[in-house]
């Protein structure tokens, strides 16, 4: 297991490998902020995620690119929309989404596989199974991050059920890493959940 994961970085960059532990640690810290309703959820998350378009666009991973670019965007957006007029504890309340903000988030998944699908053929990438998988877990993570974004709690399980599916994919590219980093997301955004509802479901009994 240990060999499995050391030999993708035995020809790699000193550097490489330092900002994909730097996306690592940072990567985990936004997740558990995020879980803790605090606005370093954003800056953390941030980082991590313009580290992350930079490796992936050397990586030739044109899906993981975009994932990751509309994570900085919509860690602005949310970082803006949680600081927006209160304190940081109090200002947006965790909610559930309504009809409206469902559809919202089923037109966000579909749009992502299309478009991500489109560039690849634009920029005349070949395209393999693990990239359809990639496409998927793109759109998954595109309405996760919206919903995010406006707190509600089904983010969360967007969250777990993309994780799952990356943590696979990433070993099979040999980013170990990065493999690594979405086990332990997968296990931060069960906790979350479980600690969200708890939440919801305490204001319910007020």
């Amino acid at each position: 297991m240990i060999d499995f994961f050391l030999e993708s970085y035995k020809n790699a960059p000193l550097w490489h490998i330092a900002l994909e532990f730097l996306v690592f640690v940072f990567g985990i810290l936004s997740v558990w902020f995020a879980k803790k309703e605090n606005i370093w959820v954003y800056p953390t998350g941030l980082i991590a995620t313009v580290i992350s378009v930079y490796l992936l666009y050397i990586a030739g991973y044109i899906g993981d690119m975009i994932i990751n670019g509309y994570f900085s965007v919509m860690s602005i957006y949310g970082w803006y929309v949680w600081a927006k007029g209160g304190t940081v504890e109090d200002n947006l309340p965790i909610t559930r989404t309504n009809l409206y903000e469902k559809i919202i988030g089923v037109i966000l998944f579909f749009v992502t596989i299309f478009v991500v699908f489109g560039i690849y053929k634009y920029f005349d990438y070949e395209i393999h199974n693990d990239n359809y998988v990639d496409m998927i877990s793109s759109g998954i993570f595109f309405a996760g991050m919206w919903y995010m974004a406006r707190k509600k709690i089904e983010n969360w399980t967007l969250w777990i059920i993309g994780d799952i599916i990356v943590v696979p994919l990433y070993a099979y590219r040999g980013l170990g890493m990065l493999s690594l980093q979405y086990l332990i997301f997968t296990i931060l955004a069960i906790s979350a959940y479980l600690e969200w509802r708890k939440i919801l479901d305490s204001k319910k009994q007020l």
